[in-house]
C-alpha cells in the first residue's frame, strides 16, 4: 500500500483527500490511500515517518509551509525561491525533499487567465503570507510587476487605506491571497475601492470555497474578469502526483 497525506493543524476540509482518492478511483489505483495528518507543531513530522513506514509522498498546508523546510534534507528550486513547503517528496534511502508547486499551480492558471504582458502588466497582491510568496514568484517568472498591499504599513508595500481609484487603474490585475471570504465568512471581503472597478480588471482570488467570493462578485458586478483558485489547486495537485512518481515539474529559476 502506497500512503499519501496532508500535513496540517486542521483539516476537516481537506481538498487534497477529495481530490487525491477521486484520482486513484479513477485510474484503479487500490493500493493507493490518501491521509490527514492533523500535527500540534511541524517538529512532529520525524516521529509521523517513523510511524508510517509506507509514506509514498506528503501534502503540506497551513500553517506549516514555512517551517517545513527546516525538517528536510533539502529544498528543490521552487521552494527555494517562495520560501515555503507544499510537497514533500520522499526519496530512496529517506531523503525528503521539499517543493512547492502552489506557485507552479497559481503560475499556469494565472498565465491562461491573464492575457497581458509588458509594460502594462501590472498586480496588486492582497496579502503577505506564505501563499503571497508564491504569487510574486510566479508574477516575476510572467513578467508581471507586482506591487504587494498588507493591512499594517511596512517598507515596500501599500496598505489598504492608499488603494485609491488612481492605484486600481494603474494595476489591472488583482489577486486575493488573503483568508478574506472563505466559508463560512462569506460575507468578508478585502477592503477596496470596488467602485472603481471596471471591464478592464482581472480578478483572480486563492480562495475556492465558495466559488464566487465577495471580492470575486464586486468584481463581476464592475464588469471585470474573474476566476477562483480551483484551477490552482487543482494544477499543483497534479504537479504533487508528478514529483511523486518520479515524473519533470518545471519549477522555473525566479527570473
Amino acid at each position: 500500500m502506497r500512503t499519501f497525506g496532508l500535513l496540517g493543524r486542521s483539516l476537516a476540509h481537506s481538498f487534497s483527500q477529495r481530490y487525491f482518492s477521486q484520482k486513484f478511483t479513477d485510474l484503479g489505483l487500490a493500493d493507493c490511500r490518501y491521509e490527514l495528518f492533523e500535527l500540534a507543531e511541524a517538529a512532529e513530522l520525524p516521529q509521523l515517518l517513523a510511524r508510517y513506514p509506507d509514506l509514498a509522498g506528503l501534502n503540506v498546508t497551513i500553517p506549516y509551509k514555512e517551517q517545513m523546510g527546516l525538517y528536510l534534507a533539502r529544498l528543490a528550486p521552487s521552494a527555494a525561491l517562495v520560501g515555503a513547503v507544499n510537497v514533500i517528496e520522499l526519496r530512496a534511502g529517506g531523503e525528503l525533499v521539499g517543493h512547492n508547486t502552489d506557485y507552479v499551480g497559481f503560475r499556469e492558471s494565472l498565465r491562461r487567465f491573464y492575457p497581458v504582458r509588458g509594460a502594462e502588466a501590472r498586480a496588486l497582491v492582497l496579502g503577505t503570507g506564505g501563499a503571497a510568496k508564491a504569487v510574486a514568484v510566479a508574477l516575476r517568472e510572467l513578467g508581471i510587476a507586482s506591487q504587494p498591499v498588507s493591512r499594517r504599513p511596512q517598507a515596500g508595500h501599500l496598505t489598504y487605506a492608499e488603494l485609491t481609484p488612481a492605484v486600481l487603474a494603474a494595476h489591472p490585475l488583482l489577486i486575493n491571497t488573503t483568508p478574506l471570504g472563505t466559508y463560512p465568512a462569506v460575507e468578508e471581503c478585502p477592503p477596496l475601492p470596488y467602485e472603481a472597478l471596471t471591464p478592464g480588471h482581472y480578478l483572480f482570488d486563492l480562495i475556492y470555497n465558495p466559488p464566487e467570493t465577495l471580492f470575486l462578485q464586486r468584481g463581476l458586478a464592475a464588469g471585470a474578469q474573474i476566476r477562483n483558485g480551483l484551477e490552482m489547486l487543482e494544477l499543483q495537485a497534479e504537479a504533487a502526483w508528478a514529483i511523486w512518481n518520479g515524473e519533470m515539474v518545471i519549477e522555473g529559476n525566479g527570473n
